[in-house]
């Protein structure tokens, strides 16, 4: 018996009904309707229950879904959290100007020395897959497990990849590892960068930038997707747009058909390169990251998406000591997102609690105290780790990622966007060997086209587009026939 996470009905409607209930949309009668029927309050956690629901619990689970999505969201929050390109900007810093502050105001055409900047992207794409395979074995255990392994192993505060060797049985049977990241991500496994979708997205989004530039729309986007992803490599919101894309759903719409986990952490882990390739622009890196963010996205996921790619934007070009760079990455990455958002907001308390008085875990406590009710992979709560790591962090990498991974949730994510400013900040050549050496700069994928890549020819990639430059693939398309 097949069940596919983040497709049943009768496993959305929990998680669509909590999702109303956050945006302030009255839905206490659906909520009643279906518990009276003998449907599950809370959502299964891994995003499928063990059993299908019997038929008419799925007919009803379906009705309600279609009913949510006919409730309006209240005037507040419309104002406060908008989902136009236009209306976004307008309220955010960055208002109506179209500059940053902190950023490069718009693309010179200069985007700096060649060779510095090379060697940022590299340290960007590296610090992106170290920090993602930091997390990868810890994804779904709790903050609890995370700190009880690493302690049996003798590795907390965390310092190396994680292993289990030395590891307690006890423990290990309390938290089992990721099942699809263990043969891979522990120290003793490691030979190369393993697949995963924090990295095929942004080789997805390399991949439209080389064809199309920054004229891709978000039609352009869902192609992408159709051609280069199977559905079982999408999660959460990006398969239930997968779905809604084969029932016939325009990219346009996709996302606003039943689909419960717009503001989850999906679209956040999409958009590094945009940023990278508008090296001190980082409107233009948030405007394509709207593009892209918009096809499974709303509101706080979709600022999630802006946020990322701005920061990377701004942190490809930072100048100063590093502490300074992230500081500016970071501001630059607010620059884009409205200011009365709970994204924002959930920026705002990761970058306080960075500063604190308060040591690394009773920091995280807090921000688990705050940001628990939510989903593990929703975005707010994840970002607020982003920004305390990023903050006491400091520019140092290896703090940065261990301190991503060390707040729990969504590990592997927060941990490649993590990696991902803090290696442009720090540039490949300052990177620490003990978390470079391992990836053997090879990244495997699924993604057509670059299996077996090189994280060396990925940055000479992106850096061509930096650079104002085309791939040759392009090149060819275009060249008229003489």
């Amino acid at each position: 018996m097949l069940r596919l996470s983040w497709t049943q009905p009768e496993d959305l409607l929990p998680h669509a009904l909590v999702a109303a209930e956050l945006d302030g949309r009255p839905v206490a009668d659906l909520r009643e309707r279906w518990e009276a029927a003998g449907g599950a309050p809370t959502a299964a956690v891994s995003g499928a229950t063990a059993e299908p629901a019997p038929p008419a619990l799925v007919a009803l689970a379906r009705e309600l879904l279609a009913e949510i999505d006919e409730r309006d969201d209240p005037d507040a929050l419309l104002a406060a959290e908008p989902d136009a390109l236009d209306a976004i900007l307008a309220e955010a810093p960055v208002g109506a100007s179209g500059t940053a502050d902190g950023g490069r105001s718009a693309r010179s055409g200069d985007p700096g020395d060649p060779a510095d900047l090379g060697d940022r992207i590299l340290g960007a794409w590296l610090g992106r897959a170290s920090g993602c395979l930091l997390g990868k074995p810890v994804e779904k255990i709790s903050l609890e497990g995370i700190r009880a392994i690493a302690r049996s192993t003798g590795n907390w505060p965390l310092r190396s990849y994680f292993t289990e060797v030395g590891l307690d049985p006890e423990v290990a049977a309390r938290y089992p590892w990721n099942r699809r990241s263990r043969p891979t991500s522990l120290v003793e496994n490691i030979d190369g960068m393993p697949e995963d979708d924090d990295l095929n997205f942004p080789l997805i989004a390399l991949g439209l930038l080389e064809r199309s530039g920054d004229a891709f729309t978000t039609d352009d986007v869902a192609q992408a997707w159709l051609d280069s992803l199977p559905g079982g490599r999408v999660f959460t919101a990006e398969r239930v747009v997968y779905r809604n894309l084969l029932d016939g759903y325009e990219p346009e719409q996709a996302a606003a058909a039943r689909n419960p986990f717009r503001d989850w952490i999906g679209a956040q882990i999409r958009t590094d390169v945009y940023g990278w390739a508008h090296p001190g622009d980082p409107v233009a890196a948030a405007r394509l990251a709207w593009t892209d963010a918009r096809l499974s996205h709303a509101r706080n996921g979709v600022y999630g998406a802006m946020f990322a790619a701005a920061a990377c934007s701004a942190a490809v070009v930072a100048d100063g000591v590093v502490e300074t760079r992230v500081a500016e990455a970071i501001r630059a990455g607010l620059s884009v997102v409205p200011t009365g958002s709970r994204y924002a907001a959930a920026i705002r308390r990761g970058v306080e609690l960075g500063t604190s008085d308060l040591d690394d875990e009773a920091a995280v406590d807090a921000l688990h105290a705050e940001f628990g009710h939510l989903h593990w992979v929703h975005v707010l709560g994840n970002s607020a780790v982003l920004a305390f790591a990023l903050t006491r962090g400091a520019g140092d990498f290896e703090r940065t990622i261990t301190l991503a991974v060390s707040g729990g949730w969504d590990t592997d994510s927060v941990g490649a966007t993590a990696g991902s400013i803090a290696g442009a900040v720090t540039g490949a050549r300052a990177l620490p060997a003990r978390w470079i050496d391992p990836l053997h700069d090879t990244l495997a994928t699924s993604v057509p086209g670059f299996s077996g890549v090189r994280f060396s020819d990925l940055a000479a990639r992106t850096l061509r587009l930096a650079e104002g430059g085309e791939h040759p693939e392009r090149q060819k398309r275009t060249e008229r026939p003489r």
